[in-house]
């Protein structure tokens, strides 16, 4: 009887196991009232629940965003999809798939009670993709951005014309990010939706009626330039254009460099005279610094504020010592200055046909009529090279002298400002203080031909320091290489006039400079060790 019993129990038992074996090979669901965001998840497996809220999202993704810029016509339309609409907590349908199994036994009780009591919804959360965001922001918003255009001046036939500014526009990526991520976390119902993008704008400077006052001429100074040729002449005028008709509001900063650069062939340029290394050499735009220079007397005359100012390295001759402003486009010499006045002034700058360049800053007169400004060249020191530096050149025969530089004095110079009213001075200041260097005068002597000795000689005179004996000695040796070459005129079949041979010349400054000084713009290494271009 016991058997029987043990036997039956263990039926029994197996009986019921049977259905929880089969229950443990059936895969989880999620409960009865959960839904994920707006998808109805009940009764779904993982996979089922994580498909239903794939394909809500697909169509999520089909949703028309329209972005709107600052001005009516800025306006742009995307799909969802576009934007890289993206579900971003798919571990969600975990959580769906344990409400009521996980916890302690209360929280697993008060789950199920929320179910039986109306549902349990889970949040969908999603996301705009920021790098296809701004893809579209810049493929297809690019138009919103308008650059901000001052009120400006223009002088023609001697009168003035105002030229209207405009608005500037500049779309802000990261806060119109912000606008649409948080667009889509708190308001977004799945449907189609327009935003506005977040613009920064900026109002230009200036009206008609402030530049309407402008026309009072605050400084004007003129410098000659007829001596210089047609490659100097062309830069100086091609800088004057770029220099002038410019507006500059009160408060702003001019900026020659930032004008008139680069020293290019493509901008307008030529080769002309540059001082490199205390020497006079061809390079693009020399003579700029001739253009300036013209402004900085004028902007002197207007008593702006300068800012910054360089010297040359050597002096040059179209205005006094000290009243010169070098520019150098790669050594970090510039020509800046600051509007200081209470109204916009406007830049004028002109060459002419007689080759003079005239600079005029136009503005608001408020000054007393009964003052007057001057300014002063104070020289302080001069020092005269007392030797010339002689260069041995092997690619011009013996007999072959040339000065190709002419000598540059050495001066210490400041530039005094003299204020006047009704004729008895007030004041007197110095306005800068400015070093030039002392170059001597370069001459090259040629050496092709000359043996030990005729070179021994030719450095013996050189070691004189007179330039007369190193051109008798040169033209001496000449006739002696020639007689020992009987060299023969095979013009007139006779032997060559030894006095004839040598060539000796002055040498020729740099465009539109006197041969004394042949002074032209810094450029490169400069004796004084700065650089420019």
């Amino acid at each position: 009887m016991k058997k029987i019993v043990i036997g039956a129990a263990a039926a029994l038992m197996l009986i019921l196991a049977l259905p929880m074996a089969t229950e443990a090979k059936t895969e989880p669901k999620i409960p009865n009232g959960v839904t994920i965001g707006s998808v109805d998840v009940s009764g779904m497996t993982y996979d089922e629940a994580s498909s239903a809220v794939k394909s809500y999202m697909s169509t999520l993704s089909t949703a028309n965003i329209t972005l709107k810029g600052a001005r009516e016509e800025d306006v742009v339309t995307v799909t969802a999809a576009e934007l890289g609409l993206t579900w971003t907590n798919p571990d969600v349908v975990n959580s769906a798939l344990n409400i009521g199994k996980e916890g302690n036994v209360v929280q697993r009780y008060k789950q199920l009670k929320d179910i039986a009591n109306g549902g349990v919804s889970l949040d969908l959360e999603y996301a705009f993709d920021d790098t296809m965001i701004m893809d579209v922001f810049a493929n297809q918003c690019e138009s919103y951005n308008v650059e901000e255009v001052d009120y400006s001046l223009k002088l023609e036939n001697g009168s003035f014309t105002v030229i209207d500014g405009n608005t500037g526009y500049e779309l802000n990526q990261t806060a119109s990010i912000d606008s649409l991520q948080n667009y889509i976390v708190d308001s977004w119902d799945g449907s189609d939706f327009e935003i506005a993008l977040t613009i920064d704008v900026t109002e230009p400077k200036g009206s008609e009626e402030e530049l309407a006052k402008v026309g009072d001429v605050l400084g004007t100074y003129s410098t000659s330039y007829k001596t210089s040729g047609s490659s100097r002449s062309g830069n100086i005028a091609n800088g004057c254009k770029l220099a002038s008709g410019i507006t500059l509001y009160p408060g702003e900063e001019f900026s020659m460099l930032d004008n008139i650069t680069p020293f290019t062939e493509a901008n307008g340029y030529f080769l002309a005279g540059s001082y490199l290394q205390g020497q006079v050499v061809e390079s693009f735009g020399g003579g700029i610094c001739q253009v300036s220079t013209t402004l900085y007397n004028a902007v002197l005359k207007a008593e702006l504020e300068v800012t910054e100012r360089y010297n040359h390295s050597m002096i040059v001759t179209y205005v006094d010592p000290s009243q010169d402003a070098a520019i150098a486009e790669n050594g970090g010499k510039n020509f800046k200055f600051k509007n200081n006045t209470d109204y916009p002034i406007y830049i004028d700058g002109y060459t002419t046909s007689s080759k003079t360049i005239t600079f005029t800053i136009y503005g608001v007169e408020t000054r007393d009529p009964n003052r007057v400004v001057t300014y002063q060249s104070n020289v302080l020191e001069t020092t005269v090279p007392d030797t010339d530096t002689y260069v041995l050149d092997s690619s011009q025969p013996v007999g072959y002298v040339k000065v190709t530089q002419s000598a540059h004095n050495g001066i210490k110079a400041q530039l005094i400002k003299v204020v006047t009213v009704n004729g008895k001075e007030e004041s007197r200041e110095v306005v800068n203080s400015s070093t030039y260097s002392m170059v001597p005068r370069i001459v090259a002597v040629g050496t092709a031909g000359a043996d030990e000795n005729v070179l021994a000689q030719i450095n013996a005179a050189i070691a004189t320091g007179s330039y007369d004996q190193v051109v008798a000695i040169c033209n001496s040796m000449a006739a002696v290489i020639a007689a020992q070459n009987q060299q023969i005129d095979p013009a007139t079949g006779l032997p060559v006039d030894p006095s004839a041979t040598p060539s000796t010349t002055d040498a020729q400054p740099a465009e539109g400079q006197d041969a004394a000084a042949a002074p032209a713009d810094d450029q490169n290494q400069n004796t004084d060790g700065t650089t420019g271009g």
